[in-house]
C-alpha cells in the first residue's frame, strides 16, 4: 500500500466487506474494487481478497453459533461438497481466463435474487404440492439436489466469492422448511470453509499482496462480528430485502467493471 489513504481504505473495506458477509453476502464487492483501486491486478486482487477474508468469514460463523444449534449433521454433509468445490473453483481461477467464467456471473447472481425474492411464495408452493400428495416429510438436508447445488454454488465461490452467500441462501430456502436466519448461519460456515479451502491453495499457487491481505484480515475479523450482531436482529422479510438489495448493486457492479 502506497501511502496512509489506501492504507486505510482497505482496513475499512475489510470491515465493511466482513459485515456485509455476515449479515448477507456479497461483501467483496465492497473490498475487490477497492484493491484494484490501489493498483493490485485483478487475479493478485482476486486472491489477495480471498486470503483476507477468511477470518472474516470464521468470525462471522461465530457470531451465528446460536442459530446453528440442531444443524450439526446436514452442516457436517454439506460440508464436504463446500470444500472441494472450493478448492475446484479456486483451481479454476487459475486455469482458465477470467472472462470466460464472470461472462456467467451476473446471470447466477440474478437467478440467486429471484430464488431469495420469491422464496415464501415458492416454499409455500412446494409445501401446499407436498400436502396433496401426501408427501409432508422434508428431509432435513435437503436430499441430494441440494448437496449438488451447494457444492457447485462452492465451486463459483472458491473461484470468485462475490454473491456466494446469496446463492447458497437462495439454494436452501428452495429446499428446506427453515427460518431464514438459521439458513443464514449456515451460509457463514459454507463461506468460511470454501474461503479458507481456497486461500490455502492460493498460499501456494498464487501471487498476493501481503500488506493487502493483513490489513483485509483485521478488518473483515472485526466486521464479521459487526455483521453477526446486526444481521441476527432483522426480521426474515427485512433480511430478505436487504439480501436482494446488495445482490442487485452486485449485478451492476459485475456487469458494468
Amino acid at each position: 500500500m502506497e501511502g496512509l489513504g489506501e492504507t486505510l481504505a482497505v482496513l475499512a473495506a475489510g470491515v465493511g466487506a466482513g459485515a456485509v458477509n455476515a449479515a448477507v453476502g456479497s461483501g467483496t464487492l465492497i473490498s475487490f474494487p477497492v484493491l484494484l483501486a490501489t493498483g493490485l491486478p485483478p487475479v493478485t486482487a482476486t486472491v489477495s481478497n480471498a486470503l483476507g477474508l477468511v477470518p472474516g468469514s470464521i468470525s462471522a460463523a461465530i457470531g451465528y453459533r446460536r442459530e446453528l444449534a440442531g444443524q450439526r449433521g446436514r452442516v457436517l454433509k454439506w460440508s464436504v461438497g463446500a470444500v472441494l468445490g472450493g478448492l475446484t473453483g479456486a483451481t479454476l481461477l487459475l486455469v482458465l481466463p477470467a472472462a470466460a467464467f464472470e461472462t456467467i456471473v451476473p446471470v447466477l447472481v440474478g437467478l440467486a435474487l429471484v430464488l431469495v425474492a420469491f422464496q415464501p411464495l415458492i416454499g409455500r408452493r412446494l409445501r401446499e404440492r407436498r400436502a396433496r400428495t401426501g408427501r409432508t416429510v422434508v428431509r432435513a438436508d435437503g436430499g441430494p439436489p441440494l448437496l449438488v447445488g451447494l457444492t457447485l454454488a462452492s465451486v463459483y465461490g472458491g473461484y470468485f466469492s462475490a454473491a456466494q452467500g446469496i446463492i447458497y441462501v437462495s439454494l436452501m430456502g428452495m429446499r428446506l422448511d427453515d427460518g431464514l436466519q438459521r439458513l443464514n448461519a449456515v451460509k457463514n460456515v459454507l463461506v468460511a470453509l470454501v474461503n479458507t479451502v481456497a486461500a490455502l491453495f492460493f498460499l501456494f499457487a498464487a501471487d498476493f499482496d501481503w500488506t493487502a491481505v493483513a490489513l483485509l484480515a483485521v478488518g473483515s475479523a472485526a466486521g464479521g462480528q459487526i455483521g453477526a450482531a446486526a444481521g441476527r436482529r432483522l426480521r426474515p422479510a427485512v433480511l430478505r430485502t436487504l439480501i436482494v438489495v446488495v445482490g442487485t448493486v452486485a449485478i451492476v457492479q459485475l456487469s458494468t467493471r
